[in-house]
């Protein structure tokens, strides 16, 4: 089961997980597509239970932008922004264990549905990568960042991705939403609906499927080898009704990543959590 982003919904994920259960009982597995905590109410609640599931191994988790401001936060390369709500996780007394433990956590998981290959990330990929290239490239930062020696992942954190490729490769995984026709890539929405990140991948012709989250606005995306799942719980009511999804592939089928698609499981929000229209979205 693929979940997108949950942002400290911690009611909602356990609604999710309940009926999953009820469904196929213990026969599953948990994929996480990244940003757990912030603007959400109940980070370390999400935290700590998603660490049981991983270190238990029943579920996969990758880095979202949420988690890396979160670490930027905690090692004081980023000040506290107005709808950041991770302060139960600064406050904690085990906040160093969970810098720790993020900052171990991989940016790219790949794996193999039916007969298709794929990688779960949180926001995207560059459009020309293959999947070799989305593994080497994730796994050096991912060297970098839960490095031993801690001043390692501390300069990544705060280098400007202008003058260091794995700061932008760190971001290009968590932060992407578009690519131009020169290539260069934006967190912002893109003005013109080709320069969307994942048609430009589309049209590469890319053997191998992505799942991924971080972009609520565009909701539940599904397209050929494509499944976007964050549909914005944490930000009901900013204009429309938000849902926690998860994507229940079919294992049997040759191609889960086909489409039509309609295996999805989705809790509504239970209220609204984000209450400045159009906020929280980066």
């Amino acid at each position: 089961m693929f979940i997108g982003d949950v942002q400290g919904c911690a009611v909602e994920f356990e609604e999710l997980l309940g009926r999953i259960r009820c469904r196929f009982g213990d026969r599953h597995e948990l994929w996480l597509v990244g940003d757990l905590v912030n603007r959400g109410p109940e980070n370390l609640r999400l935290l700590e239970r998603v660490a049981g599931l991983v270190e238990r191994g029943r579920a996969h988790y990758v880095l979202g932008n949420h988690e890396v401001g979160l670490l930027q936060s905690a090692l004081g390369h980023r000040p506290l922004r107005p709808l950041d709500t991770f302060h139960d996780i600064l406050d904690s007394p085990d906040l160093s264990f969970w810098v720790e433990w993020l900052r171990r956590r991989p940016l790219v998981e790949t794996g193999v549905l039916g007969s298709r290959p794929f990688a779960m990330v949180h926001a995207g990929v560059h459009p020309d990568w293959d999947l070799p290239e989305i593994e080497k490239r994730a796994r050096r930062v991912e060297e970098r960042l839960g490095a031993a020696d801690p001043e390692t992942a501390w300069g990544l954190l705060g280098a400007a991705r202008a003058t260091d490729t794995d700061r932008d490769v760190l971001d290009r995984f968590t932060c992407i939403r578009s690519v131009d026709g020169r290539g260069s890539w934006s967190k912002d929405e893109p003005p013109d609906p080709q320069d969307a990140w994942h048609r430009r991948w589309s049209a590469r012709g890319h053997p191998y499927g992505i799942v991924y989250g971080h972009w609520s606005l565009q909701g539940l995306h599904v397209a050929k080898r494509l499944r976007g799942l964050d549909t914005g719980c944490v930000h009901h009511a900013r204009g429309r009704d938000g849902f926690l999804t998860a994507w229940m592939p079919d294992p049997r089928a040759t191609d889960p990543f086909g489409v039509p698609d309609d295996r999805f499981l989705q809790v509504r929000a239970h209220r609204r959590y984000v209450t400045e229209p159009g906020a929280g979205e980066r």
